[in-house]
């Protein structure tokens, strides 16, 4: 089974990429991110069309987070992350499919830091952090995947040294992303490629893309039913330079996992 997640960066703005990008690589599974349409602008009839089925929670201009699968309609669990009835953001959304349990995330971005938007990013992380644990705690095998907005290690960015009072690189932001993988879940890039320069994120500016000057900001966690089973791992680097195409790269896994 390959299952997959993309910051789209505009569902329907970069529709003709996302799409063939689908139809290239055909993971059974694909989270999205940062829809920016309204529930209701949701390319729903040209996803079906390209032979998936998907849920989706919307917000318009702004986050969005989309779960589709090829084989079988996503049984949605929740769109909302406990903890924040106030909260109106679009950035989580979990559904059962095949038995695994799928959370599709969109973390916020917190900059600039110190202020709100990182104070909202830190209680959206706690507030994810207290949901993970609990799915854990079920047993049941569970992929959380999505934009984190936290490249964990020096490793994970180009400069880091740039980087230091960025709200992705901040020693709040680290320290969040590892408590959380602490409660034991695997960072599926680093488990098959522990030391390796691997980036997700390449800003439009400066030839970023050219100069591999990269962020991994995308993770794969995995709970330890479905970590056992992890096989390979990569990002589709190319789809980056594709013509309108977002500021990520689509990252992949595959398990030794078949559709019952």
């Amino acid at each position: 089974m390959k299952i997959a997640t993309y910051n789209v960066n505009g569902v329907n703005g970069r529709l003709p990429v996302l799409l063939r990008w689908l139809e290239e690589t055909k993971p059974d599974i694909a989270c999205l991110q940062e829809l920016k349409a309204p529930q209701e602008n949701f390319p729903e009839q040209a996803i079906l069309n390209a032979g998936y089925e998907a849920i989706w929670h919307g917000q318009k201009s702004w986050n969005g987070v989309a779960i589709l699968s090829r084989n079988e309609k996503p049984q949605e669990i929740r769109r909302v992350l406990p903890g924040d009835e106030e909260d109106l953001h679009s950035r989580y959304i979990e559904a059962s499919v095949n038995g695994l349990i799928i959370g599709c995330l969109y973390l916020p971005n917190g900059n600039p830091a110190p202020g709100p938007k990182f104070d909202y990013k830190l209680q959206w992380f706690e507030r994810f952090t207290k949901h993970a644990a609990q799915l854990l705690q079920s047993g049941k095998p569970v992929v959380l995947t999505g934009d984190y907005n936290v490249m964990p290690t020096e490793k994970d960015v180009y400069k880091p040294e740039r980087w230091v009072d960025d709200a992705l690189f901040r020693p709040e932001t680290r320290a969040a992303f590892k408590k959380l993988v602490d409660q034991g879940w695997t960072d599926a890039i680093r488990k098959l490629y522990p030391d390796e320069t691997i980036y997700t994120f390449w800003d439009y500016f400066r030839n970023a893309y050219e100069r591999n000057a990269g962020l991994r900001i995308d993770h794969f966690l995995l709970s330890p039913a479905v970590s056992d089973r992890l096989l390979k791992a990569g990002v589709d680097r190319q789809v980056r330079g594709w013509e309108k195409t977002s500021d990520h790269g689509p990252v992949w896994i595959e398990l030794d996992y078949k559709y019952i």
